[in-house]
Order: structure tokens, then C-alpha cells, then sequence
């Protein structure tokens, strides 16, 4: 996990392990009726290519009807969506939760401000899952 600071990355804190962080954010995006697009288990991955990393998942993740008008709105917003939400484990087994930010991505694509709550609910679902 990264010490600094990105622009347009929010990091959370977990105060949960690692496992009891993901399954957090499985449990929540299945509750609020989203569709898990993908999971990548980045450090399996690198485990079996021979390379050690501290454990990392990325879940994609939306709702057609929401993610649909934003990329017929701005084209490239389709680099972003779906959206992603990426669990990462430190040295220290410290694990954090980390997004882009909707404004990031609005600023990014242009997307229109009447769409931004398409993609606003990221940050709730990062926040249940870290609480």
C-alpha cells in the first residue's frame, strides 16, 4: 500500500483482516443488488508467477442501468467503469480499502453533474466496509 497520498485515490483504513475486509465488500455489493463483474486476485497472481506481494484484490463491480447513461454521456468513462475497489494487505498486515474518487472520475471523463450520483455510492460502500 502506498504511503503517499494520490490524487483521486481515497484510502480507508480496515480495521478487519484481510479476508473479513473483502468478503465486508462481497456481502455489501450483493445486498445492494450489484453485479461483481470481476475479482482479480492480484498477489495469487504474482504467487503463482514465483513473485511474492502482500495480498491484493481488485473487485469489479456496477449496475448496468447507472454505469450505461455516464458512458454514453463521456465515451471514455468506459476506461474507468466499471467501478473498482481495491483491497491491499501491507507488510504490517495493515489493510486498506482504496477507490477512485467520483469527482476524480468526473473530472476525468466530464462526466455531467446530473450523473454523478451514478457513481457517487462508492464511497458509502467503501466506508460500510471498513466499519
Amino acid at each position: 500500500m502506498p504511503s503517499q497520498k494520490v490524487p483521486g485515490v481515497e484510502q480507508l483504513e480496515s480495521p478487519h483482516s484481510f479476508s473479513d475486509t473483502v468478503a465486508k465488500l462481497e456481502n455489501i455489493l450483493q445486498a445492494k443488488g450489484l453485479q461483481l463483474f470481476a475479482k482479480i486476485d492480484f498477489s495469487g497472481d504474482a504467487g503463482r508467477n514465483g513473485i511474492s506481494m502482500p495480498q491484493t484484490v481488485a473487485l469489479l463491480f456496477g449496475n448496468p442501468k447507472a454505469g450505461t447513461p455516464v458512458m454514453l454521456a463521456s465515451p471514455s468513462s468506459a476506461l474507468d467503469l466499471p467501478l473498482k475497489i481495491v483491497a491491499a494487505e501491507n507488510a504490517d498486515k495493515l489493510v486498506s480499502v482504496m477507490f477512485n474518487t467520483p469527482e476524480y472520475l468526473a473530472q476525468r471523463h466530464g462526466i455531467p453533474a446530473e450523473l454523478l450520483q451514478n457513481i457517487a455510492g462508492i464511497r458509502k460502500i467503501a466506508e460500510a466496509a471498513v466499519s
